[in-house]
């Protein structure tokens, strides 16, 4: 599958290992190279759009280094409740109000991916919605003390025990919850 990338050596510009592992299940051979970059964006983006700024604002660091047979995949994700957008946590006090924020509540979670090689881009965002139960203080206590989600939008792994025992409903793609979109990236990369 994927035979039209065959000529591209593929790179991931992501340190997440849960994007590593959905890369490698979908068959894709592909080195992992990173930049730093602030991950800043201007005000006024809607919450879909933030995620496809920053997924862009990633690729664009590679657009001097990229030799024409190289495609660089980005990806960024958020998760909003209500006009609250959550990140990655900066310590413990705030995931303990992210998961607060998310207790007995709905809320979305935005992938934004860019696909970018020296000639093409191609960006896009997807969106699930996600209901957590209502979460007790010893469960949030137990969960950031045992599983420290600071590198996680929202605080939280759905692939963690959190994930087990707190949600109980969502709608649209699981795996974009675990951080990319795999369904619409193997689309988007087949029309590449």
């Amino acid at each position: 599958m994927l035979n039209n990338l065959k000529d591209y050596q593929i790179i991931l510009a992501s340190q997440s290992p849960r994007r590593h592992q959905m890369l490698k299940e979908l068959g894709l051979i592909f080195e992992i190279r990173t930049k730093e970059i602030e991950e800043t964006y201007p005000e006024g983006l809607t919450p879909e759009q933030i995620p496809v700024y920053l997924a862009e604002l990633k690729a664009k660091a590679f657009e001097q280094d990229l030799n024409s047979n190289e495609l660089v995949i980005t990806a960024d994700t958020i998760v909003c409740v209500d006009d609250w957008i959550l990140g990655k946590p900066n310590d413990r006090d705030d995931a303990v109000k992210m998961l607060n924020a998310l207790s007995d509540r709905s809320h979305q979670v935005i992938s934004g991916v860019c696909l970018m090689s020296k000639d093409k881009k191609i960006s896009f965002s997807t969106t699930t919605n996600v209901h957590f139960k209502a979460l007790s203080e010893e469960e949030i206590d137990y969960y950031i003390d045992n599983y420290k989600p600071f590198d996680k939008a929202g605080a939280y792994g759905i692939q963690e025990w959190i994930g087990f025992i707190g949600i109980d409903g969502i709608e649209g793609s699981y795996f974009n919850v675990v951080g990319l979109p795999i369904q619409r990236l193997y689309q988007e990369l087949l029309n590449f």
